[in-house]
């Protein structure tokens, strides 16, 4: 066994990357002891859990890998478990070799925090959050979403993982589950059973939110998309104090009496200081799919008053930024774990989320100033 072929197994190794993770196993500290006799490899895979359930996926790009070489006719891996002391080195690692920190509320961070808010309940703000994480995702976007709805978490069922969990480095890290290419956090994944209830009060609230944003490892994201509970509750005055850079959504529909309500989330953001993006109204005006005429169900004008009330509240112009029509596949979706823009291009909803992406892209605020996190 020489020197020369072990670096080549490690340089074929630095190629693969852990599948949650999205780094090199070399780098991670799983590559363990390697042997090499007459061209068959013996290899040693140090998991974070011994229940990885992407262990039969690791196991075939390592094999694939290894197999490029022309020195390797054969290789048998060993799979083992971090130890303790592994394990603390790997999740200090992943969090820039501090102790625990809110990665979005650093300085360096060029994550965009958009919390997607709404006044009351009902008004579709969980399905504009998936959709429009979805669009994102799709035009190769890191997106993430944290279920920050406490009570009347949904973000599992609209994105189709309902029942499953993130994988644990220990009691304290954790991987979010991923679906459509988005890191998925949410408290329905953390409870025994899907049908228990949740009842905390506030101090316990602003735990739950700081552990379910600070324990996860998000990587590199784009957008971070929060979901959060209807109203001007604890949950969103907790999130004005962990992420003072967030960015608000207002999503209302066009009836007046939820617009009423609507203003007063963006009321809530503008006390904590927190950039308003716009208004989006859901639910809007749709065609009638027999006669093609314009159907309002639930009247019109919403979206534009309460634009109008947030711009007299802030000084500035707040836009209607989209008008989401009324569409039973983003209901039919939601329920299949299918969100409505994967469904058809051409379609006004899919239109309608790729022109609300298209705004919020659009940065509102300069980057001047603000360090980059790069270096010569």
């Amino acid at each position: 066994m020489s020197k020369d072929s072990i670096e080549l197994i490690r340089g074929a190794l630095a190629g693969v990357q852990d599948p949650e993770l999205h780094k090199p196993l070399t780098e991670l500290g799983m590559v363990g002891a390697i042997s090499i006799d007459s061209g068959v490899v013996q290899l040693e895979i140090k998991l974070t859990i011994a229940t990885c359930p992407m262990r039969d996926r690791l196991e075939g790009d390592i094999q694939q890998a290894l197999l490029a070489l022309p020195e390797i006719d054969s290789a048998s891996i060993s799979f083992t478990v971090m130890s303790d002391d592994e394990r603390s080195a790997l999740k200090k690692q992943l969090r820039g070799g501090v102790e625990k920190v809110n990665p979005f509320a650093q300085s360096n961070s060029l994550t965009r925090v958009i919390a997607v808010a709404s006044g009351k309940g009902g008004v579709g703000k969980s399905s504009v959050t998936v959709n429009l994480a979805v669009a994102a995702a799709a035009r190769g976007l890191n997106v993430g979403i944290l279920d920050a709805d406490v009570y009347g978490h949904s973000i599992s069922r609209l994105l189709g993982v309902m029942g499953q969990k993130p994988t644990a480095i220990d009691q304290t890290f954790f991987m979010p589950v991923e679906k459509y290419g988005i890191k998925i956090v949410s408290m329905e994944m953390f409870k025994p059973n899907p049908n228990d209830h949740i009842a905390y009060r506030g101090p316990l609230l602003h735990r739950v939110l700081d552990q379910l944003m600070c324990d996860a490892y998000w990587g590199a994201l784009d957008i971070l998309f929060l979901d959060l509970p209807p109203g001007t509750g604890d949950i969103a005055i907790s999130l004005g104090q962990m992420v003072p850079s967030c960015e608000y959504l207002v999503v209302t529909t066009p009836q007046l009496a939820a617009s009423e309500v609507a203003e007063r989330a963006g009321r809530m953001a503008h006390q904590m200081n927190q950039t308003l993006l716009g208004v989006v109204e859901n639910m809007s005006g749709s065609q009638c799919p027999r006669c093609g005429e314009s159907i309002a169900l639930f009247g019109s004008g919403g979206g534009e008053l309460t634009a109008t009330r947030l711009s007299e509240l802030v000084g500035e112009k707040i836009e209607l930024i989209a008008k989401i029509p009324f569409d039973i596949r983003l209901r039919s979706g939601g329920d299949e774990g299918i969100p409505a823009v994967l469904q058809e291009d051409s379609s006004p909803t899919t239109k309608a989320f790729d022109e609300l992406l298209e705004n919020i892209l659009i940065r509102r605020r300069s980057l001047a100033g603000r360090s980059l996190g790069l270096q010569p």
